[in-house]
């Protein structure tokens, strides 16, 4: 596996434990149907969210949530419309960012960005 995909998966992993420490209820990882994906599903606070995870191994490039640009935008409320329409629920839903800079011999750097773009234009 490359190593970019391996720091993104490290970056999920570290991800879900910081949000489960923070009393988000994860409900799905990875979750795709078609070409649609959603890294994290999960309750928090009366709200369904959708949370976008961004893994860097340093911010040469900029910030990892630089990346979460209005076409991926757009394809995180695709999936999350699939997925409500899969399960027939219509919750309030947030759209979060997490992003997790894992530098070499220092401790991730994880950033978590509650409601960081909605579904409305």
């Amino acid at each position: 596996m490359a190593e970019h995909n391996e720091i993104g998966k490290q970056g999920e992993l570290l991800a879900q434990q910081h949000l489960r420490t923070i009393g988000y209820q994860i409900i799905k990882t990875n979750w795709r149907k078609h070409r649609c994906e959603v890294d994290i599903i999960a309750n928090h606070a009366n709200f369904l969210c959708f949370i976008e995870v961004k893994t860097r191994s340093n911010t040469n490039s900029g910030n990892p949530r630089d990346a979460v640009n209005k076409k991926k935008q757009q394809e995180l409320i695709k999936a999350a419309n699939l997925y409500l329409e899969d399960t027939s629920k219509d919750p309030e839903v947030r759209f979060d960012v997490i992003e997790v800079i894992i530098n070499q011999g220092k401790k991730a750097e994880i950033i978590l960005i509650q409601d960081a773009f909605n579904a409305v234009g």
